[in-house]
């Protein structure tokens, strides 16, 4: 069984009485890259939670977004410092002495320092921590539901292309022994043409050329790797493990491309130049899908 790298996945709950939401992404990334966004009053949370992604994830971008609702967020409050004012009194009265009592009127006095403060509410990390650990567990559990969805479709996607995969690599080898055999054919009649206009042929030499055409031309090694990597390919797709396989598809893909270049390399005629072209044509599409399979 594959997975995919993408995913989605949403909660919301409430805590003491302030809306919260979390949203999890997921996108194709060659390692394991976790981030959490919180809003400040959570700050201190990063680290659990972040431990919390990890844990449920081997690889990909995972980014967590938690965020309070809108008109939910935690609201400051102005409180007044009650012993400041009693001080700004009595400091009054002492400057007026024997004069007439001071009442200090309350627009001068709101406007004096220290008078009034504004307080943020926090949430208590003791208690938002465990809640919010728990939905975000169920948001990431959704992520893998997902990607495990579209796992399944990229399995099918891949199957398919495997087999034309191994349908060009059987023609490549029926064209190969086409092509080599017209070499040695040309051979031939250079040989019978040689001998007719000079009388002389070195047997020898002919030979030698017969020989190093058809090792030019020659890919049935290559052919051989190739289809013993889409095997194995198929292996991985075909084994029942939960194991991530993606970054063993992708070193099984390169080795098929590496083979792929070398056998163009040696094409000798058109027909099997346009087959190569074809080929690696699908493992580049193979390629593509590789790269979001975990």
């Amino acid at each position: 069984m594959i997975c995919s790298m993408t995913g989605f996945g949403r909660r919301d709950l409430e805590i003491e009485g302030v809306s919260v939401s979390i949203e999890v992404r997921s996108v194709n990334h060659r390692h394991l890259d976790v981030s959490v966004r919180l809003p400040r009053l959570l700050a201190g949370l990063e680290g659990p939670l972040k431990k919390r992604l990890q844990s449920s994830f081997s690889r990909g971008k995972v980014d967590a977004t938690i965020a309070f609702g809108q008109n939910s967020m935690p609201r400051a409050r102005l409180e007044l410092d009650r012993e400041v004012v009693a001080q700004y009194r009595a400091f009054a009265a002492e400057l007026a002495g024997d004069a007439a009592p001071v009442d200090l009127p309350v627009d001068r006095l709101i406007a004096l320092p220290g008078v009034a403060r504004l307080v943020e509410q926090e949430l208590s990390p003791d208690r938002a921590g465990p809640a919010l650990e728990t939905a975000l567990a169920a948001a990431a559990a959704d992520v893998s539901a997902m990607r495990e969805l579209e796992g399944e479709a990229l399995e099918g996607d891949l199957r398919g292309r495997l087999a034309r995969v191994a349908g060009l690599v059987d023609s490549l080898a029926e064209r190969s022994e086409e092509v080599v055999l017209a070499a040695r054919e040309r051979l031939r009649k250079r040989s019978d043409q040689l001998r007719e206009e000079t009388g002389l042929l070195d047997e020898a030499r002919l030979h030698q050329e017969v020989v190093i055409a058809a090792d030019r031309l020659d890919v049935s090694e290559e052919l051989t790797r190739l289809r013993s990597h889409v095997e194995q390919f198929a292996g991985v797709l075909a084994a029942d493990s939960e194991e991530p396989c993606g970054r063993r598809l992708d070193f099984l893909l390169q080795e098929m491309m590496r083979e792929a270049n070398t056998i163009g390399s040696k094409a000798g005629d058109a027909a099997r130049a346009h087959r190569v072209v074809d080929l690696k044509t699908e493992l580049e599409r193979i390629r593509e899908q590789v790269q979001n399979v975990e």
